[in-house]
């Protein structure tokens, strides 16, 4: 232990039941806290603990806890605040188990105040006395069931001796020992002598001051007999008291006895006759030793025997001293004085004592010298205030600026944003050095503006009236009317404000209205005052002033700041509720409220600032602003603030009284999340209404055909019943429960329902959150059927109920006596390839049999694993489980004859569409769900659409009984990536009308929205074909978005490959009419009398995507050799595109795990003219058509189809159906793989400007507005806008008397910085990881060199991650597969060189690699060739070998056993 809170912490935390820890100003964390959770991982120990905000109230939190468990322990750095809100407790406090640490810096005066109110108070002056008096005051509190004060200083001193968990154990729980024991904490010494400690056991042991108890004077300036209230002293200590330092004696002897080191209650340092004795009562750096002077240190302030004092004031003292460190006093004599004064009365009276008290403040200026100068200089001084030794003690607190965190500065510059020079903040932090700390408080905020309102209307009336003064100029007088007209607009009021100063200094007239105006001048501009606090304000509006400001009525305006994370909601104490300040002040009923949060909606911050501010009265703004600390990122807090919008924690709105008082509506939502739920109800409450309202013969039949449904369902519910019973008679019911998040799990489920129906037992199935432990514990047997998660974690749909398992058993519940059960569980064993991991492997199905037997159920069958890894996967162990579950059901006899039904696939879902039809139109009408049916969802592909729901709240809204968040992610089609100015400003429109505010640039170089819910589709894709687009074919299983090279340099060129490339998608385009019937409102032809038709795909289409890139060589910025068709461009010694490079079979998608899947590199099988291009591009997809995998779609793409048919054998089929051989391949030469960043100029003269977007994210942060920037520039350019495949946007086409103009929009919106690092430019990762690189390479020297490095969360290659130099594929959250030894323009497949690696170890595996390619590489060399040729990798020579050989090389081979 290195300090006194490191070992006050550690006894705390093994000592106690329950912790409470007191925090600083947020956004800083107790020293404590981070003490407690080091403490937590490394013992696995976990009492109860809860954190208290630095406006709460510990007491209650202490008081709620402390009379059901054996000991309490509150943690605090002491602050005023925190001693009075005990004291106000403490007589409920004094009879608990309760241990109050306080960790004093300077002084006790303000933890002082509760030596009145416990029955024992201690103080530690060293580290080691902390750490023993936490253990005694430990002791005291849990055996005697009563509040112990310990107060010690935070030092930094070792520890040398630390108590183990053990021995604080035994020390807690051995016996009481018996009042009378006797104390002598050294060994039986008792009394002093040479310099001995003294302790209060037996008095007068050496007989040489024992005190007589007859009463004495004292000289100490104060009145005789002035006491603190502890009682009547002068007769002697009370019984009490005695008893208390009885119950004292006895704790330290236990702890002794532990720690085998004395517990003093003083500490006698000196000579045996002093003439002067001082007790010391605060942290002397170094021993004092001063001739005829003995030092004593007080331990034990509570209980304070009389006589116990005495027996360290020897006869031969003449004097005594209290030297107390004080920073700050309230009063002339402390406490702790005057009871040693009211203890010397007790001397003889012919024994005259002088006592004196001692202040002093900064311990490195006491020294000896200083010391026994002071005490000859007053040697005979009756003070009547206490002495100064050192600087002055200030006579208030101490002031400190306030920290304002980097986070609540987005809202202070917004509100400086919008008001400028005119913001008045009136507890700014600014004014704590002259105004004291109070200045930043809500109630001296209301004082000052009060002041400055009264002030303001002194100045309007004396304005008034010099405007009645005879003989002031027309011009004063035009300008004094002009400032009362214009008084409450702010830019006027301070320009005729000047004018009006002006006016008055320059006039002859002498008046006191002039002089009084001139005083007021600073009041003539009018000001937008704002009173900005923390949400610690709703814990009491009675007493937080808050409440003041809002019955104030006066004009201001309070800014209240949220930071609770949305994630972290529950982790406070519940029982310490904020109150609802919004819904608080709409009640008062003049006050403007408004709930915003800036990373939701910058606009309505705004809105609700410049509302509240023309609000003429009190306004409240409720901010929300979700972080931990001052490190935490940006995004995290993006992430909180959805969080908690999105599910309505955080509902954002406004309230104007104003409104209301006209008649309008005064309440305004504007959550879309939320009003769209409404919206929903509304919806659904309204309709059979309106209907019947319509018709009103609807009334009638509704009600009579709601009788015939309830007969037709009585009588199908009888024959359900009838059939339930005649197989009750022969077999028991089985109930079947599954968790799963791929659906293989759901398969195994259905497929033994299917099979147990075909038994004739009665079967059910759903998922294992729709059951209860209330409800299992009706059923007899259960099969449940579970898949694995993430790193080791239970399906989704299966979480709850395993929390509830795992609560059941943490409570020792046995709920099942009656249930039997069996559970099958699916995992991956190669998943996980470390042996520490290992214990992944099928996690969840383990610990669910193991609950399941914990909670009192009996298995029927042995637990069931399959393993992905054998050779027909899950059905392997499944074959071998299932006929255990027939034989305990007692039908394994059964022969079942009819066959089981066919599993409905992608393949039948495509057949029966109607060519992509389904039942979408009849999903887009139903406003019950916010879903589309599953089958429908795999349609809505083809039409450019997916379906997601928002993962960071569907256990959360699972828990609230609703559905998931259902959202709808909108992908456009555009063929070669360009768009034009007005194409750009629809998409940025659809974003914020309909999406969530933000747009995407994937690596298929077009449009992607994100959060567009279901009635927002229609809308959504008509606005995007209004401008000419589309979104067909940019998903499924079809030829999708085809992309060229963006190449600003070649005009020409690019010309010529984007519009082949146009050619190419409208050439492979679906024929259906779904999409517009669907979306545009087009309809089918009646009777179905044409029918549609698909010429190229027919009614399955393909049997797995298609992605075709264009690339114009030296750039492969499209990674041409990861698409299954690629075209490269060959051009002619006139610079004319002559044809194109034909590739095939390249594709990037992998299944963890699976290594019958693979990414692979195209090859290249000829070569084809322009003209050709087309038609090679059909025969190429229509042979996959016809000879592609229909049946696993894991192995359905283009690459495993070359690879099965052999290369030659698919060629051949290609060119039989082309009717000619395509020519051989002409020589091209690719160098790089990135984009071309910054200004060039085209062959045409045309400019153009490569932008950085990292990711491709297109939206607006604080300080860097880019969504906002490019808005602006679309409204200008006259070029176009190209999108590349490294997700990074090309402003073209700009002519020179257009580009300063550009320029200066760019540097407005900083989108031209480009002072980004080599690795950076060539990455494409999330922001954080690519950083830690970058240092490294910038350490190296690398700064400029690029290294294609690319991380993705799955592995499906989107990113093209398998053709980067340097990978990692994310596994599991933290964990990453990483792959090495690409080819740097994609040329060639890198290799899996670590399997499961978190980020800290990549960066220990990179350091050493970068470093020695610094050191080592040769000229030209790129880092992928050079991890070749230094053997840490091996090269890929095609895909079906990308396995072999991985995990490294040689020497680094060996590494695999140490990362992995």
């Amino acid at each position: 232990m290195s300090n006194s809170i490191a070992a006050v912490s550690w006894i705390a935390f093994l000592a106690s039941d329950v912790l409470v820890d007191s925090q600083p100003a947020f956004p800083a964390t107790s020293q404590f806290s981070r003490h407690f959770q080091s403490f937590t991982e490394t013992t696995g120990r976990q009492p109860l603990m809860f954190s208290v905000p630095l406006a709460g109230d510990p007491a209650s939190t202490i008081l709620r806890n402390g009379s059901t468990v054996p000991l309490v322990s509150f943690t605090a750095s002491v602050t005023s605040h925190t001693a009075v809100r005990l004291v106000l407790h403490a007589t409920e406090l004094s009879s608990l188990p309760v241990v109050l640490h306080i960790a004093v810096t300077d002084d006790l005066s303000d933890v002082i105040l509760l030596r009145s109110a416990v029955p024992f108070f201690l103080v530690s002056y060293t580290a080691q006395q902390a750490h023993d008096n936490a253990l005694l005051a430990s002791r005291i509190a849990r055996v005697e069931r009563k509040a112990v004060v310990h107060a010690f200083y935070e030092h930094s001193g070792d520890v040398s001796d630390v108590t183990t968990e053990g021995d604080i154990w035994r020390l807690l729980h051995s016996e009481k020992l018996a009042p009378g024991a006797s104390f002598s904490p050294e060994n039986g010494t008792n009394g002093y002598t040479n310099h001995a400690v003294v302790t209060n056991g037996v008095n007068g042991a050496n007989g040489n001051h024992s005190p007589s108890g007859t009463e004495s004077l004292t000289d100490t300036g104060i009145p005789n007999g002035v006491t603190n209230g502890s009682g009547d002293v002068a007769n002697g200590p009370s019984h009490a008291n005695d008893n208390l330092y009885e119950v004292y004696g006895a704790a330290v002897l236990s702890t002794v006895s532990c720690t085998r080191r004395t517990c003093r209650p003083f500490t006698f340092r000196g000579v045996d006759n002093p003439h002067t004795v001082a007790f010391v009562l605060g942290s002397l750096p170094h021993p004092l030793e001063i001739d005829g002077v003995a030092f004593v240190s007080i331990g034990l302030l509570t209980p304070l025997l009389p006589s116990k004092v005495l027996h360290v004031v020897p006869p031969s003292a003449s004097r005594v001293v209290l030297l107390e460190q004080l920073r700050r006093s309230n009063t002339k004599w402390t406490s702790v004085f005057l009871d040693i004064v009211t203890i010397l009365q007790e001397r003889q009276a012919s024994h005259r004592i002088l006592v004196q008290s001692i202040w002093f403040a900064d311990p490195e200026q006491i020294n000896a010298p200083s010391l026994l100068k002071l005490l000859n200089a007053t040697s005979n001084l009756k003070s009547a205030s206490p002495l100064q030794l050192g600087g002055d003690v200030p006579s208030g607190p101490l002031v400190k600026v306030p920290h304002v965190p980097k986070h609540e500065v987005s809202y202070t510059k917004i509100l400086s944003y919008v008001f400028g020079d005119h913001l008045e903040i009136s507890n700014s932090p600014s004014l704590v050095p002259n105004q004291g700390a109070i200045a930043t408080s809500p109630e001296f905020a209301l004082g000052r503006a009060r002041g400055q309102f009264e002030q303001r209307a002194q100045l309007i009336s004396s304005i008034q009236a010099l405007m009645e003064v005879e003989g002031i100029s027309p011009e004063l007088h035009k300008s004094l009317g002009q400032w009362l007209l214009v008084k409450d607009d702010r830019a006027k009021s301070r320009t005729v404000g000047d004018q009006v100063v002006a006016a008055l200094k320059s006039t002859s007239i002498r008046n006191t209205h002039i002089n009084r105006v001139l005083a007021l001048q600073a009041h003539l501009p009018a000001r937008s005052r704002w009173i900005i606090g923390s949400d610690a304000w709703s814990y009491d509006l009675g007493s937080s002033g808050l409440h003041h400001v809002i019955a104030s009525g006066l004009d201001i305006n309070i800014l209240i700041l949220d930071s609770v994370p949305y994630s972290a909601r529950h982790s406070a104490d519940p029982h310490r509720r904020k109150q609802d300040a919004g819904l608080y002040a709409m009640n008062h009923g003049d006050v403007y409220v408004a709930s915003v949060a800036v990373y939701s909606s910058y606009a309505h911050v705004l809105q609700a600032i410049t509302e509240a501010d023309r609000h003429k009265g009190p306004s409240v703004v409720l901010a929300y602003l979700p972080y931990q600390s001052e490190n935490t990122p940006a995004l995290d807090v993006l992430k909180e603030t959805k969080l908690a919008v999105d599910s309505g924690y955080w509902p954002l709105y406004r309230w104007d009284p104003v409104k209301e008082a006209g008649g309008q509506e005064p309440f305004t939502l504007d959550s879309d999340s939320v009003k769209n739920d409404l919206q929903q109800f509304l919806d659904r409450q309204n309709h059979l209404s309106q209907l019947v309202r319509s018709k009103p013969q609807l009334a009638t039949e509704l009600v009579s055909s709601l009788g015939e449904s309830v007969k037709e369902a009585r009588r199908k519910r009888a024959a359900e019943a009838y059939s339930d019973l005649l197989v009750a008679l022969d077999a028991p019911p089985l109930v079947i429960l599954y968790a799963s998040d791929g659906g293989t799990a759901e398969k195994y489920a259905k497929k033994l329902m299917n099979r147990a129906k075909a038994r004739g037992l009665s079967a059910s199935i759903g998922t294992m959150d729709s059951m209860s432990i209330e409800t299992l514990i009706n059923e007899e047997y259960v099969a449940f059927v579970t898949s694995t998660a993430g790193q080791g974690e239970p399906p989704q749909n299966g979480r709850t109920l395993f929390k509830a398992f795992n609560t059941a058993v943490g409570r020792g519940d046995k709920p099942f006596s009656k249930l039997r059960y069996a559970v099958f569980a699916l995992g991956d064993s190669h998943y996980w390839p470390r042996p520490e991991d290992a214990h992944f492997y099928n996690r969840p199905g383990k610990e669910l049999d193991s609950r399941l037997e914990q909670l009192g159920g009996e298995r029927f069958a042995t637990l069931g694993l399959g393993d992905d890894q054998d050779a027909d996967g899950p059905e392997t162990g499944y074959k071998v489980w299932e006929p255990l579950v027939w034989k305990a059901l007692g039908v394994d006899s059964i022969e079942v004859k009819e066959a089981e039904p066919e599993p409905i696939t992608n393949e039948h879902i495509k057949a029966a569409s109607g060519y992509l039809r389904g039942t979408i139109v009849e999903g887009l009408q139903d406003t019950s769900t916010g879903a589309l049916a599953p089958t429908d969802t795999q349609l809505t592909k083809f039409h450019g659409i997916y379906q997601q729901d928002d993962r960071d709240i569907r256990d959360e809204r699972q828990a609230q009984g609703v559905e998931p968040a259902y959202s709808f992610m909108i992908r456009v089609r555009m063929p070669g990536g360009v768009c034009t100015p007005k194409q750009w400003l629809q998409m940025d429109r659809i974003a914020d009308e309909h999406g969530n505010g933000t747009f995407k640039i994937t690596t298929r170089s077009t449009f992607q929205f994100h959060g567009v819910i279901k009635r927002h589709l229609k809308p959504s894709i008509q606005g995007i074909n209004k401008v000419l687009l589309d979104t067909l074919a940019a998903c499924g299983d079809v030829n999708r978005n085809v992309i060229c090279s963006a190449i600003p340099s070649k005009s020409k060129l690019h010309s010529r490959v984007y519009e082949f490339s146009k050619l190419v998608s409208n050439h492979l385009l679906p024929r259906t009419t779904a999409y517009h019937e669907i979306w545009l409102d087009n309809k089918m032809v009646a009777g179905e009398a044409v029918k549609d038709f698909e010429p190229l795909y027919g009614e399955f289409y393909l049997p797995r995507k298609f992605k075709i890139a264009v690339a114009v060589p030296p750039t492969n910025d499209v990674d041409i050799f990861a698409n299954d068709l690629g075209f490269i461009a060959i051009v002619d010694k006139n610079g004319e595109l002559a044809g194109f490079n034909v590739t095939i079979g390249g594709g990037m998608g992998v299944t963890h795990g699976n290594k019958k899947t693979y990414p692979r590199v195209a090859d290249v099988i000829g070569f084809c003219t322009v003209e050709q291009g087309p038609l090679v591009a059909e025969k190429v997809m229509l042979t996959q058509r016809d000879f592609g995998n229909r049946v696993d779609r894991k192995n359905a793409r283009l690459k495993y189809t070359i690879d099965r048919m052999g290369l030659d054998v698919f060629k051949a089929e290609v060119e039989s159906r082309l009717g000619y051989k395509l020519g051989p391949a002409r020589p091209f030469t690719f160098d790089r793989n990135v984009d071309d960043f910054g200004w060039t100029v085209g062959e045409d003269g045309k400019h153009h400007v490569t932008l950085f977007i990292e990711n491709g994210r297109v939206q607006d942060e604080p300080g860097q507005d880019f969504k906002k920037g490019l808005r602006e520039i679309a409204k200008i350019h006259k070029g176009t806008f190209r999108l590349t495949a490294n997700q990074h946007i090309i402003i073209s086409d700009i002519d020179t008397v257009d580009v300063p103009q550009i320029k200066r929009l760019l540097a407005e919106y900083k989108l031209d910085n480009l002072n980004f690092t080599g690795l950076r430019l060539s990455s494409s990762a999330c922001v954080a990881f690519p950083t830690c690189v970058e240092k490294i390479c910038e350490e190296y020297g690398l700064r400029n060199d690029s290294i294609v490095m690319r991380m993705t969360g799955c592995p499906n290659g989107c990113a093209r991650p398998y053709v980067a130099e340097v990978a990692f594929v994310g596994k599991a959250p933290g964990s990453y597969l990483m792959l090495l030894g690409g080819g740097y323009y994609g040329q060639r497949l890198n290799k899996i060189y670590r399997e499961s690696v978190s980020e800290p170890e990549i960066l220990a595996i990179l350091r050493p690699m970068i470093k020695r390619y610094a050191l080592e590489r040769l000229q030209g060399e790129h880092f992928g060739d050079f991890v070749i040729r230094a053997g840490y990798i091996a090269p890929t020579t095609e895909g079906k070998n990308w396995y072999d050989r991985m995990g490294g090389e040689g020497k680094h081979h060996h590494l695999l056993w140490i990362f992995l």
